[in-house]
Parts: C-alpha cells; sequence; structure tokens
C-alpha cells in the first residue's frame, strides 16, 4: 500500500533534518515541494536525486487527483515546505484529508518547526498554549484579536517581518503595553535574534530599521487575578 509521508525540513540551520527524514526522502517516489528552487538546494546539499515536483497553495486544490491516482498506483510521495513542517501554516492539510479519504497511510514524521523553540525560549508559561499562526492581514484582524483579549493560555503567532510593527501596536491596543512578549527571529540562523520585554518595549525595539527574517511571537495570556 502506498504512503504519503510528511518530512519536516530545516527553519534555517540546514544540519537540523533527522537521519529518518534523509532516508524518506531518498526511498520515496516522488517528492513534492512547496518551491522546487528552495526545496532543491537542499536535496543537492544532501544528494538526494528524487524526482521532484511542485504542490503549493497555488496548486494544491487541482493537484490532489491525479496525485491520489499515482498513490493508488502503488507510488509513495513525501511531502516538503520551505521550512518546518508541513500543515503548520504551510500546504499539507488539503492533501492529508484527501489521502485519507482512499485509506491512503499518512506518516508524519518529528522534526523542525518554528512554534516549539521560540515557545520554550520565549520564559513564558508554555505547559499550555494556544497556537494562532498568522492573524488575517486585513478583514477579521480585529475581530480575531478581541477574540483574544481574555486568553489566559499563553498565545503563539507567526507574522511577516514587513506586518511586525503593525501587529505590535495592535497587540497594545487590545491587550495592553505592559503585557509581557517574547519575539524570535530568524530562529536557528546566524543572526538569530530573542527579544524579551513587554509590549511597549517590544514596539519601540523593532520600530528602528528594516525588520528581516521569519517571525514567531510568543505572548503572555492574560494575568489570573
Amino acid at each position: 500500500m502506498a504512503k504519503l509521508f510528511l518530512v519536516p525540513t530545516p527553519i534555517g540551520n540546514m544540519e537540523d533534518i533527522s537521519l529518518r527524514a534523509l532516508r524518506v526522502l531518498k526511498e520515496v517516489d516522488l517528492i513534492l515541494a512547496e518551491d522546487t528552487r528552495h526545496s532543491g538546494r537542499l536535496l543537492k546539499h544532501y544528494g538526494i536525486e528524487t524526482p521532484m515536483r511542485a504542490f503549493h497553495q497555488h496548486n494544491e486544490h487541482k493537484s490532489i487527483e491525479p496525485l491520489i491516482r499515482k498513490f493508488l498506483h502503488g507510488e509513495n510521495m513525501a511531502l516538503i515546505t520551505d521550512a518546518g513542517t508541513p500543515g503548520i501554516s504551510d500546504p499539507g492539510f488539503l492533501l492529508v484529508r484527501e489521502v485519507l479519504k482512499f485509506h491512503i497511510e499518512v506518516e508524519t514524521l518529528p522534526g523542525a518547526t518554528a512554534l516549539i523553540p521560540a515557545l520554550v525560549n520565549s520564559g513564558l508559561p508554555c505547559d499550555r498554549f494556544v497556537f494562532e499562526g498568522f492573524l488575517p492581514p486585513k478583514k477579521g484582524r480585529k475581530k480575531r484579536l478581541e477574540l483574544l483579549r481574555n486568553e489566559l493560555r499563553t498565545m503563539v503567532f507567526y507574522e511577516s517581518p514587513y506586518r511586525l510593527h503593525k501587529t505590535l501596536s495592535q497587540f497594545i491596543e487590545i491587550f495592553g503595553e505592559e503585557r509581557n512578549v517574547s519575539i524570535a527571529r530568524e530562529l536557528s540562523k546566524l543572526h538569530e535574534e530573542n527579544f524579551r520585554g513587554t509590549l511597549a518595549e517590544a514596539a519601540k525595539h523593532f520600530k528602528e530599521g528594516k525588520v528581516k527574517g521569519e517571525i514567531v511571537i510568543v505572548l503572555a495570556g492574560k494575568p489570573d487575578k
């Protein structure tokens, strides 16, 4: 029976990939990649010559049916994204849902993700937390934040560097400028930065200069009085 493997890839440091992941990528019949050019560098680095095709948010709906036929003909495939674990704010959910309808086995390998290192490194409570991923860029953004106003658990968000200051300003409006926050940038890379402080301090810190890299915001929950 054919199988779909969800394979995490490094979020920055090329060494953050497991031996098992490398073996699976070598053994499958086809690798589905969010960006074949980006993933091509990783595969070349490790000498992996498995055929690869693009699978991303712009083509995933029309790609699923022909991929299902390949699975039913016995082809094993691995899904990878540009960084981290497929399905976590990245393509993957739709494919998993559809292959399960055909009783095709899905196996998810443990591995790199930006979420957990940023959370554990924040110094904020991580025994209970809520992952919000990317906020809506426009419509529904404020409503989502309003729903989180009284959240007691630590909250984790992904954000674009281009929207970071706007997001921090909105957080101050909803949660108050004294709410504690940790902001991780460029995790596992050469210029990794972890800022910890209040929202007011974070807004001041990130206001000057152009922010670069992928951002993870870890926000303290509402104080439980």
